[in-house]
């Protein structure tokens, strides 16, 4: 670990000197190192949010998203390396170090620390201009994004990828941002019937196109995508948990209760089609007051019914901003499973969402923090659910400290039908419901929601959170966050109430019990 951290200033080192001695090339360099410090309790968690009926898994003391302790420390460091030889051109090599859970052998924290896999490259690109033009270009591993004023984190896409992304201003009020991204590509191993590498490409093409008027911003957007039918394929699984990343991408239904043998080891096309289409925009005309709304709509189509999903998300805000700080009200309503599981999903698909950015509506329940600390207890995005919230931002009284206070009501959008087959109590047309690897006989909360709860349309929870912030020094920052979730799910035997397996196991209520947590991080900046 000691070596490889060595051998980045080295090297950023040798790239200094080098621009100094040439004087054609100038070489920035930025960085974060962030420590973070976290207790956190409550939710019965295990993988990935997943719940056992009020069962930890084996060796996980605390919140256990990922094997967590109830307290941990971590930490993690970001070098970005610019070489600038003008305006018109520049690359970036953006190296991250952790995050290293202290103590961890894996994660390189225990004694000696020298682990592996801890250093990686998170961006690399290169940055031109096209001559004669106004065209500007990004080529390589980057951070793309799709905007949206209301969350400021995309419910859609949000991730690092490699890919183009070229961008131009049209008049003095539009500009056009295009970008081709692929997230998988000759991954699959290949088996007896279909060879390596076949089919397995996974390409999007976005284009979005912000519109700044007087008072008004707005900005309509579209993505496209296709994958094979071997894009996410890792094993003989398509998209149970095995897979290298549909249920993270939240592409598959949002519960996988169909067995392979049902609907088939591969989709019915041979490339799927995904479309999205948005538009977000604020309207400033009035500052202080700023109102802002967001609407998205997805669909996945495979050419198979049962694997097919299509929803929609809305958001808005309204917010007022003070000398002392920025009260606002907000909501989203986002679309849920019906009751029909033969039919796909109704919950707009993502793409890696809230990969770093932060949503401005919930720290705790969704992807809501870009620090160390643990998140993404409801889910990774606001599908399947709807939500009514207050907040006031950036509060200070004092020199150097603002506080953020958010108050949040929500519930679930699916039917109460899909909580039979995710507890396994229902099946198929004779075929039984997916049965986790584990063969614990419980029901594999993590296939329903990727990254949190499946809620149902009579299941609520409250979430309150307060962050704070001090400003220490110029470039030292001390950020506190402290989070609690309520939950309130149905117990009753039409929805997460008990039930009995063939094999004698209780499925019992998913049980989930409230959950908190407090992190301290100190960020340092250059």
């Amino acid at each position: 670990m000691l070596k490889k951290i060595s051998t980045l200033f080295i090297a950023a080192a040798i790239l200094l000197g080098a621009g100094t001695a040439s004087h054609a090339v100038e070489f920035k360099a930025k960085g974060v190192w962030n420590m973070n410090f976290e207790y956190g309790s409550g939710g019965n968690f295990t993988e990935r949010g997943r719940s056992e009926n009020g069962n930890k898994a084996a060796g996980v003391t605390g919140w256990g998203r990922y094997g967590e302790d109830q307290f941990e420390a971590k930490s993690r460091v970001r070098l970005q390396l610019d070489a600038v030889a003008s305006e018109a051109l520049s690359g970036t090599v953006y190296f991250e170090i952790g995050g290293v859970t202290w103590g961890r052998a894996s994660k390189g924290g225990a004694l000696g620390a020298d682990g592996n896999n801890v250093v990686k490259i998170k961006h690399s690109y290169l940055d031109w201009a096209v001559p004669q033009t106004s065209v500007k270009v990004r080529m390589g591993i980057q951070r793309v994004f799709l905007p949206d004023f209301t969350t400021e984190a995309s419910q859609a896409f949000d991730a690092d990828v490699a890919g183009v992304v070229l961008s131009t201003p049209i008049t003095d009020n539009l500009s056009l941002s295009g970008f081709w991204v692929r997230p998988y590509n000759d991954n699959w191993a290949g088996d007896s019937q279909s060879p390596q590498n076949y089919l397995d490409n996974f390409d999007i093409f976005g284009l979005t196109a912000p519109v700044r008027l007087n008072g008004v911003n707005v900005t309509p957007w579209a993505m496209l995508g296709m994958f094979g039918s071997n894009s996410f394929r890792s094993g003989t699984d398509f998209y149970g948990k095995n897979s290298t990343g549909a249920g993270a991408l939240g592409l598959s239904p949002a519960v996988y209760a169909l067995k392979d043998s049902k609907v088939g080891r591969q989709i019915a096309d041979a490339y799927s089609t995904v479309l999205w289409a948005g538009i977000t925009g604020e309207m400033v005309a009035f500052d202080p007051f700023r109102i802002a709304a967001s609407f998205n709509y997805g669909s996945v189509d495979t050419g198979a019914e049962a694997l097919n999903r299509k929803g929609w998300y809305s958001a808005l805000l309204a917010e007022y901003k003070l000398d002392w700080g920025t009260p606002g009200v907000y909501g989203w309503y986002s679309s849920g499973d019906d009751d029909n599981i033969k039919n796909g999903s109704e919950r707009m698909p993502n793409v890696e969402a809230n990969n770093e950015s932060t949503n401005a509506m919930s720290s705790f329940g969704t992807l809501g923090t870009w620090t160390l600390g643990r998140d993404t207890l409801i889910g990774s995005t606001f599908a399947g659910t709807w939500g009514v919230g207050a907040r006031i931002k950036d509060v200070s009284f004092f020199d150097k400290l603002k506080q953020t206070f958010h108050v949040n009501v929500l519930g679930g959008t699916n039917s109460p039908a899909m909580a039979k087959y995710i507890k396994g109590a229902k099946g198929v047309d004779g075929y039984t419901s997916y049965t986790p690897d584990t063969g614990d006989g419980f029901a594999d909360f993590n296939s329903a929601n990727y990254y949190g709860l499946y809620l149902t349309s009579q299941d609520y929870a409250a979430e309150f959170g307060i962050t704070t912030t001090y400003q220490i020094y110029d470039n030292l920052r001390l950020l506190v966050e402290t989070n609690y979730i309520a939950l309130w799910l149905d117990q009753s035997r039409g929805v997460w109430g008990g039930y009995t397996s063939a094999t004698g196991n209780n499925m019992g209520a998913n049980s989930t019990t409230d959950a908190w947590n407090v992190n301290v991080s100190f960020i340092y900046k250059f």
